[in-house]
């Protein structure tokens, strides 16, 4: 069964189908997205709490694999996005005429509905995990901005303790308002504001890994990254890196949610690749640079979190705006990856109570100064179960490091790597034991070894902290 796209004609799926008036929207929405809007977009969404583990993860790899993981990752994700950038449209990536406004529909349209259950179960995990990564970040740089003060006051050895707890409550009350934006196509104004100050604070960590080299005069760490015991934990250690390196890459989750907001013409898919090659080189090079000048600044010591972990102590108020850069950009970025999840479940909802108030009727309510606000009964009490749950996640596995790995080796193959190909191979009916066929079945094959590595080992990390 399909719905008719009334903007422009198309037929697209009638999974799409949200909720009477929030989402009659898709019938109704005009896109005027454009290559910089989706810059905006993809840089929110790859430029989050990942950046700051990168000098951690170079020195656990070392000056040679450090770097070179993140180029190869790089490229993984230039093409994986520009695969899935060509499955917006199905049958054909420019004139095909159903739309597939989320990374689901593409997989049900290229693959059918067995695979878009299981590709279904992976991106839902994904966008939550995304919610408790961003909580604990928030509250860690929120946590930061107290302690750089204290160590400016008292002295750099001054007991200066807080606990996560408070600033997890904090952040997730601030996303309980903030998840009542209706959906992706009013969100680019956030986007755009996260998007500055993601590149505030990358700049600010870049600059003071570098000043601190400058100063100090010299470039520490090792070729093989830090020295351990034994070689199993050096695996381990190496492994949980990898995943954080994954983390901060992947974003191929939301690309076709943000594909949905771009006008025409030209053609979404060539305006998403431009858009997605641009964002990629210039993250890229941010997250390099960053981890980069981390492990030089401070060698086998670079901290779990670069700006939160007291590497840097001085200029403090440089250090605190840093961490104000950090909270407000994950703000936006909890949203960025919460509002598909929104949508799949309301939608679904919708289409099962077709008729039932709280699930359709919006009101309207004019607060001062502000535009009116319309108000969705079963959207303010969905999401304010949502956020309640990444809180409380969040409150009982604080621990950045092994969250991230976990999440970034748990969704990279199925998500970044698996589905993409498949879904080339489909389109382009690409026949078995072909020359291509060949090369990007050992390309999945070499991806999941290191995939299933990268998760066992941050596995075992997260484990050993909460047991700790």
């Amino acid at each position: 069964m399909v719905e008719v796209d009334k903007e422009d004609g198309y037929t697209t799926p009638l999974l799409t189908y949200a909720s009477s008036s929030s989402s009659d929207s898709h019938n109704s929405i005009k896109r005027t997205g454009t290559i910089w809007t989706a810059i905006a977009h993809i840089i929110t969404g790859v430029i989050g709490s990942g950046v700051l583990s990168l000098a951690w993860s170079v020195a656990q790899l070392g000056w040679i694999a450090g770097p070179v993981c993140m180029v190869v990752f790089g490229v993984i994700t230039i093409i994986s996005s520009n695969l899935l950038c060509d499955c917006y449209r199905y049958p054909d990536p420019v004139v095909g005429r159903i739309r597939n406004k989320s990374y689901a529909e593409a997989v049900r349209s290229y693959l059918g509905e067995k695979s878009m259950w299981v590709a279904g179960i992976f991106l839902q995990e994904s966008y939550y995990g995304y919610g408790i990564a961003y909580t604990i970040t928030s509250a860690i740089s929120m946590r930061a901005i107290l302690k750089s003060n204290c160590f400016h006051k008292e002295g750099h050895d001054a007991p200066c303790d807080y606990g996560d707890s408070l600033f997890i409550l904090l952040f997730g009350a601030v996303q309980v308002v903030f998840s009542q934006i209706p959906d992706f196509h009013n969100m680019e104004w956030l986007s755009i504001i996260a998007a500055s100050m993601s590149f505030a604070y990358t700049f600010i960590g870049l600059a003071l890994g570098l000043a601190k080299v400058v100063g100090d005069g010299e470039i520490r760490g090792d070729l093989v990254g830090v020295p351990t015991d034994n070689v199993a934990q050096k695996v381990w250690l190496s492994s949980q890196a990898v995943g954080d390196v994954a983390f901060a890459f992947t974003y191929n989750i939301i690309l076709l949610e943000i594909q949905d907001t771009l006008r025409t013409p030209p053609p979404e898919n060539k305006t998403m690749k431009k858009a997605s090659t641009i964002a990629i080189l210039i993250t890229s090079f941010f997250f390099i640079c960053c981890g980069c000048f981390g492990y030089a600044a401070f060698g086998n010591q670079a901290p779990g979190n670069l700006l939160t972990g007291f590497g840097f102590y001085e200029p403090y108020w440089l250090v605190d705006f840093a961490n104000a850069c950090i909270v407000l950009h994950l703000v936006g970025g909890y949203q960025i990856f919460s509002q598909p999840l929104f949508a799949v479940f309301e939608r679904w909802i919708a289409r099962k109570y077709p008729r039932n108030g709280f699930v359709n009727n919006e009101y309207s309510i004019k607060l001062p100064l502000l535009s009116t606000l319309k108000l969705n009964l079963l959207r303010l009490c969905f999401r304010t179960v949502y956020v309640a749950s990444t809180t409380g996640l969040a409150l009982l596995f604080p621990y950045f490091n092994q969250v991230l790995g976990v999440l970034g080796a748990l969704n990279f193959w199925p998500l970044a790597i698996y589905f993409p190909v498949q879904m080339y191979l489909a389109q382009n009916k690409i026949g078995a034991w072909t020359g291509v066929w060949i090369f990007l079945q050992v390309f999945k094959i070499f991806c999941l070894l290191f995939t299933v590595l990268s998760f066992i080992g941050s596995l075992e990390g997260l484990i050993s902290n909460k047991l700790s």
